[in-house]
């Protein structure tokens, strides 16, 4: 009789499982592009910079954000990074502006120039990195983008 019961919750937690698989949305991830980036006055500190993304949800669901922790890269040395709450829903098929503090790392920067005091003139190359966390039952997502930066 025992056994019995155990085979019984063993199909009941199985049965459990696999309907809350099924109730996690299949997303697909926001695109995220920086629109445009400014220096802002610091207080005391580094120099702090606002950044605005562009995020578009190319889902029918409304993206319910609970908060973004983010960087930006430049030959490997993370340059600028922040974190924010601050984000609107983003109902389905739409963009938002988001817009972001961050402030810079100086001893990274110091990485930075001596490394281009070594480089030739080719570009320089960068990485947008950004997690995203939701409210509710979508899980986290992760977002890269990368490219060039032109110097001549």
């Amino acid at each position: 009789m025992s056994q019995l019961i155990r085979h019984a919750c063993c199909i009941l937690v199985l049965l459990l499982v696999s309907a809350c698989a099924t109730v996690m949305p299949s997303l697909d991830p926001p695109k995220v592009t920086v629109d445009s980036v400014e220096s802002i006055p610091g207080n005391g500190g580094a120099p702090r910079f606002r950044i605005k993304l562009r995020v578009a949800n190319p889902n029918q669901q409304s993206l319910d954000i609970a908060g973004i922790s983010y960087g930006i890269e430049i030959l490997d040395e993370e340059l600028i990074s922040g974190v924010t709450n601050d984000v609107p829903e983003i109902a389905g098929y739409t963009e938002e502006v988001v817009t972001l503090e961050a402030s810079l790392q100086v001893f990274q920067l110091v990485r930075l120039l001596t490394k281009l005091g070594r480089a030739s003139t080719e570009p320089l190359e960068y990485k947008f990195t950004a997690k995203i966390d939701f409210n509710g039952l979508v899980p986290t997502q992760r977002i890269e983008e990368t490219g060039e930066l032109a110097l001549n």
